[in-house]
């Protein structure tokens, strides 16, 4: 799942591949402003992301879009 994380004051947004459902994304988000205040997101690769709740501005959650090889559409 392909996870855009866009962040208050800041040009660029980060963009995640990760193991997790919409909904599981949705709890992390939840728990890390209720307890505590800070969003921590593994991606597929192993590496951790961690982003402090009140400056998360939105997430976008989506499937990552599928490379097409060739000239035709």
């Amino acid at each position: 799942m392909e996870i855009k994380i866009g962040i208050q004051h800041t040009p660029r947004e980060i963009v995640l591949d990760v193991d997790l459902t919409a909904d599981q994304i949705a709890k992390e988000l939840a728990n890390a402003q209720t307890k505590s205040g800070t969003l921590i997101l593994k991606d597929i690769k192993g590496r951790q992301v961690l982003v402090p709740s009140d400056k998360i501005a939105y997430i976008e959650i989506g499937e990552p879009e599928q490379r097409r090889v060739g000239f035709g559409a």
